[in-house]
This record gives structure tokens, sequence and C-alpha cells, in this order.
């Protein structure tokens, strides 16, 4: 889905605006399209199981190295999902400078925290979101704007958003 959006012209700024050291934010389609713009290193692909997936998962936070959770702390966040292609794919080398430079944001876990027990699409080391080596531009499969409100029992999401706006 991201390929196609890669071309949009609004991509241009957006690119633009990264490269200046503005904060960009792609949640699940966005997340596509910010590694197939180069933004973000690595691809989403189809779900391990083939199908589209749409239910409430739990993510922890891997560190607090980069603003969007900086503020969380590793307890899980009930955030949902709903993706066909939201696979984390990246080579050895990618997936090992992604760890030891603390670019995994997010990990898929378990209602405990407990990270290896729960994959919902089969995602490489569980990886459920991802940043950039300057920390400003960051991508996440689970949709935590789907988990903002008091009324449908889910406020999990503003976490992710107040510590972004807060750094």
């Amino acid at each position: 889905c991201g390929a196609l959006a890669r071309f949009s012209p609004m991509m241009e700024s957006v690119i633009e605006h990264a490269n200046r050291g503005g904060k960009v934010l792609g949640v699940c389609n966005g997340f596509q399209i910010l590694c197939e713009s180069g933004l973000l290193p690595g691809a989403l692909l189809m779900n391990d199981h083939q199908k589209f997936i749409c239910k409430n998962v739990f993510i922890k936070n891997d560190n607090q190295a980069s603003p969007i959770n900086k503020n969380i702390t590793p307890q899980p966040l009930k955030i949902p999902v709903a993706h066909g292609e939201g696979r984390y794919f990246a080579n050895e080398d990618t997936l090992k400078q992604l760890e030891d430079n603390q670019q995994i944001i997010f990990r898929y876990c378990d209602e405990n925290g407990d990270i290896g027990k729960e994959n919902p699409n089969g995602a490489m080391h569980h990886i459920a979101g991802i940043c950039n080596t300057e920390r400003n531009v960051f991508g996440m499969m689970p949709h935590p704007e789907r988990a903002t409100s008091a009324v449908l029992g889910n406020t999990d999401g503003l976490k992710i958003f107040n510590s972004l706006i807060l750094n």
C-alpha cells in the first residue's frame, strides 16, 4: 500500500521536513510509506498468516532513547492493529544496526510484557515500531490514535502522543 503513496507529490514536503529535523510519525500505511521513501529502513510485508488482522495487541517500549517513548514506562500498552501487510522485515545487518542504535521503539508482547509469545503478524524481532538514527522519524504498525478515548475504554495511545509532544 505504501509503495504507490511514496510517489505522492506531498512526500517531497514530508522528506524535506524530516531532513530539517521535524518530527514525522507514520502509523500503519504511513509506516509503509516511510520505509518505501527511505526515511526508515526495512519494509512491511504481508502478514505471515496471509490474513488481515484487526484486534487489540500489546506493545512495550524497547528503550527510552527516542522522544516518542521517552516518557513511557516499560509496562505494556494495549493498542489496536488493523492490517494485512504489517510484518516488519529487514536484512540482518539492518536489524543489528537497529538493535545497536536503540532504534526499535516498540515490540509486540503479551499482556504481561513478555516479548516472544505474541506477534500478530510475524514481524522480525517482534518489531512493532522503529525510528531513524536522528530520532525524529517514527513508524509503527499499531494504531495509537485508536486508543485515545475513555469512552471507548482505552487511552493507552495518549501515552505515546503525550511523550512525542513533550519531547
